[in-house]
This record gives structure tokens, C-alpha cells and sequence, in this order.
């Protein structure tokens, strides 16, 4: 853990945190799948005194009870990392810390998190690239600008982007047409309300709306896939992967659309 520059953490006696690293879980030779989460723990205690046994937890989070006494060694990778997943939560952590949870997550273990961490009493803090995932989950920002300055904010991803979208149309109403050009990898934040779209932009922000489209049907289709029951643990790791890059694909393009839509509007 890295240490502060300046200051001192004061932890409460009561607090235990869980933390989901992006190290995976470390194997050991011989060991089945209900062995390694009773390392941990063999229950989760829940509300009025009811509890959440450790095979209980391991089914949420589909793996059944003959997959239970599976070697961990022919678990899939997306299922070694369900596994460690369970780990964690099996030693029932009041401050839960996860870096980047969603890598190599399929969809569906992704939906059981989301369930999972809505109704999670304790204190969560998420390190994430995905979007869609901390809309659903996250009430409050901590947005880092660099050189130490951290913005605090109330709400999810898509509340801080249209506050940042809102206040650059302020900007650029207030500024009128006198602001000089400011050239950074963020074009669409310039102040410059005289750039058109050239010829190959055009033709690029028209290619992006059908791309755009096109991608969102690949990706109903593909979740809907999903469905499918019998899929196998390897069948489940390569529909995640694709499914993965379709969504970084439509943000990345979904970004550009909207950098050049700016411009339109000026």
C-alpha cells in the first residue's frame, strides 16, 4: 500500500475491509473450488438473524453444487475470478474496495455483482473504466484532475458528464464568437465557436452514426446470447471478451460522435 505524503489514516475499531485486487487469487495444487472459499469464511450473516452460507454465495455466483467440488486448476479464468470474488465478500468486509471488478467479468456475473453490491449495507468504494457499470452502483465522484486536485461530486458517471457538457455550452454561450482557438486532445472543450466540420469529418461523423448503430445491434445480440443456459464456463469467457470490446468500440466512437456533433452546433 502506498503510504500518504503528509497525515495519518485513522481506521475504526469496527471496520474490516475487503479488498478485490486486480492480482487474481493464488492457486494452490489439489484444492477444490468449496475448499478455497472456506478459507475464508463459511457464512455471510444477513439481516434478522438470517445467514448466507459459503455454498449459498458460491451458487449466486454460478457455480453449482457439483461445480463446487471442481479442481480450481480447471476453472476457467472468468471463473477463477468469480472465485476470488467470493473470497472477498465471503469474509463479510464492512468497507469494500475493488479495482476494476469488471475486467474479465462476463455479463452475467457482472449483473449478479451489480445485485450483489445494491444491496450491500457497508461502505464501497469502486476504481472502474466502466461506465454503464458505475452508473448502475455509484452515488458520489471523486473525479482526479491532476497535479492533486480531486473534484468532489454528488451523483454517477452520466450525472458528472452532462454537468461537464452543461458547463462547456455555458462557456461557449458566454464567450461568443471572440475566444482564440486552444488546440488539446479534448478539441470539443475549445472555445473556438468559428471551426466547422471539414469534408473527411463529415464523412466521418456520418460512417460514426451507422458504425454506432451497427455496434449497438451487435451488442443486444450478443447479451442475448446470454440467455442461453448451457453455455459452458470457456464458451461464457469468450462472449465476455467480445462483448468487452464491442463496449469499448461504441464508447470510443460514441465519444468522437459527440466531439464532432459539438462542433455542428456551433
Amino acid at each position: 500500500f502506498e503510504q500518504p505524503d503528509s497525515g495519518k489514516i485513522v481506521v475504526g475499531e469496527t471496520i474490516k475491509f475487503g479488498y478485490y485486487t486486480q492480482n487474481g487469487i493464488t492457486i494452490k495444487e489439489g484444492q477444490k473450488v468449496i475448499d478455497v472459499i472456506r478459507e475464508f469464511g463459511d457464512y455471510i450473516p444477513l439481516k434478522k438473524g438470517r445467514q448466507l452460507s459459503a455454498q449459498q454465495l458460491l451458487e449466486r455466483f454460478l457455480f453449482d453444487r457439483k461445480k463446487q467440488y471442481d479442481f480450481v486448476e480447471k476453472l476457467s479464468g472468468g471463473e477463477r475470478k468469480r472465485l476470488y470474488l467470493c473470497t472477498v465478500l465471503i469474509q463479510n468486509p464492512n468497507f469494500l474496495i475493488l479495482d476494476e471488478p469488471t475486467n474479465d467479468l462476463d455479463i452475467i456475473t457482472i449483473n449478479i455483482l451489480e445485485s450483489f453490491l445494491l444491496d450491500f449495507p457497508g461502505c464501497l468504494l469502486v476504481v472502474s473504466h466502466d461506465r454503464y457499470f458505475m452508473d448502475k452502483i455509484v452515488d458520489h465522484l471523486f473525479i482526479f484532475k491532476g497535479n492533486g486536485i480531486v473534484e468532489d461530486f454528488p451523483g454517477n458517471y452520466s450525472d458528472h458528464r452532462a454537468y461537464e457538457d452543461s458547463n462547456v455550452l455555458e462557456q461557449r454561450a458566454d464567450k461568443g464568437n471572440n475566444t482564440q482557438n486552444k488546440s488539446n486532445k479534448n478539441s470539443w472543450r475549445s472555445d473556438d465557436k468559428s471551426k466547422k466540420l471539414s469534408f473527411e469529418e463529415q464523412k466521418e461523423y456520418n460512417k460514426l452514426e451507422k458504425s454506432i448503430q451497427n455496434l449497438e445491434k451487435q451488442k443486444v445480440e450478443l447479451q442475448n446470447q446470454f440467455a442461453n443456459t448451457g453455455l459452458s464456463g470457456e464458451e461464457i469467457d469468450v462472449l465476455s471478451i467480445r462483448l468487452k470490446d464491442i463496449i469499448e468500440n461504441l464508447e470510443d466512437k460514441t465519444e468522437r460522435w459527440f466531439e464532432l456533433s459539438m462542433l455542428l452546433e456551433d
